[in-house]
């Protein structure tokens, strides 16, 4: 297969991210970026990539491209996606996917008929702690699972939203569980399958000047498998981030991942079982230095030119990242508004 051509869209934090893991991947070329904010010419000029300030405008620069990376904020995913694949691309989409279900079946209902794939990125997937105990669940080795319960406790304080003009937004961020939380909703989905049940409650507690929603919750809902599940997060805590963990209470056994990205087994004892020794989490050199869940960025990249060079399929498909997205919507059925003031 030819190398994979990609234009990305949106230059924050995370876009840059993919221009630097694509420039440092084998079979993928980064070929243009896409952001409205003229100040990037600079940055964009470095990398030595054409700066397009929308996708009409780079479709109609004759440059073409594979596929789009969709790095903007949470709320232009759905349409930004669409317009991609109407333009011939084929799509790699940042958590969430969208900030609703509908705009979830829009983008899949184009997929299908632009012949277009989506990919969501979901890299927790590829922790080697996650995809231990993903094994371990699926194996049956634990037996009936009892109660399931994640805590994600992170610090996001003013600095985080002082200069931003989306996030804190209900149409632009929309919360807590879509921007820093979907990659947790989704490790619980994949491990366990859908939930009902749901009983839910919110608090602001430090973020009520500059935020439209929730800092904290507590989710209380059953898997259709039949265990309780718990889902507990806050963006207050002070200073830093503190955990993201996952506990489960089975019939032959117990196993917690900690670490601020799940990324540490806490504790394992399985009746009749020795837990492996797990492979790093680090990624090559090339793929650069980042940590924690951003590290497996690569494995979404390679698993998309594995999957358009018909060696495997989507890791994380658009049906997958429509039902976390699906679930979160739940969770928030009715949660308050917290305006800003």
């Amino acid at each position: 297969m030819s190398i994979l051509r990609f234009v990305v869209v949106g230059l924050g934090h995370i876009g840059k991210r993919h221009v630097s893991i694509l420039k440092g991947h084998p079979d993928c070329l980064p070929v243009a970026v896409v952001d409205a904010d003229p100040t990037l010419e600079a940055w964009a000029q470095e990398q030595g990539l054409p700066l397009f300030e929308s996708l009409e405008a780079f479709a109609n620069s004759g440059v073409g491209a594979d596929v789009a990376c969709i790095c903007t904020p949470n709320g232009t995913h759905a349409p930004l996606s669409i317009e991609a694949m109407k333009l011939g691309m084929h799509v790699v989409c940042e958590k969430p996917m969208a900030l609703g279900k509908a705009a979830c079946e829009q983008m899949i209902d184009t997929s299908l008929r632009t012949g277009k794939q989506i990919f969501v990125v979901k890299q927790n997937r590829y922790s080697p702690q996650v995809k231990w105990l993903k094994e371990v669940v699926d194996s049956g080795k634990m037996g009936k699972v009892y109660i399931v319960q994640v805590n994600c406790y992170w610090n996001r304080d003013d600095r985080y939203y002082a200069n931003s003009a989306w996030k804190g937004t209900l149409a632009l961020d929309g919360g807590p569980l879509y921007t820093q939380f979907s990659h947790f909703v989704d490790v619980m989905y994949w491990l366990f399958g859908d939930v009902n049940d749901i009983q839910a409650t919110f608090d602001n507690y430090r973020h009520r000047h500059n935020t439209e929603f929730e800092d904290s919750g507590s989710i209380h809902f059953r898997f259709d498998g039949g265990a309780t599940g718990m889902f507990q997060f806050t963006t207050a805590v002070h200073g830093a981030n503190l955990e993201s963990s996952i506990s489960i209470i089975a019939e032959h056994g117990s196993i917690r991942l900690g670490g601020q990205y799940m990324d540490h087994v806490d504790y394992c004892r399985v009746e009749g079982y020795t837990m492996p020794e797990l492979e790093e989490a680090a990624p090559p050199n090339d793929y650069g230095t980042y940590k924690g869940s951003a590290a497996n960025h690569h494995f979404v990249f390679q698993n998309v030119v594995d999957t358009l060079a018909g060696r495997g399929a989507a890791t994380a498909n658009a049906l997958e990242g429509m039902k976390v997205v699906d679930i979160i919507e739940r969770f928030y059925a009715e949660r308050p508004v917290f305006r800003k003031h």
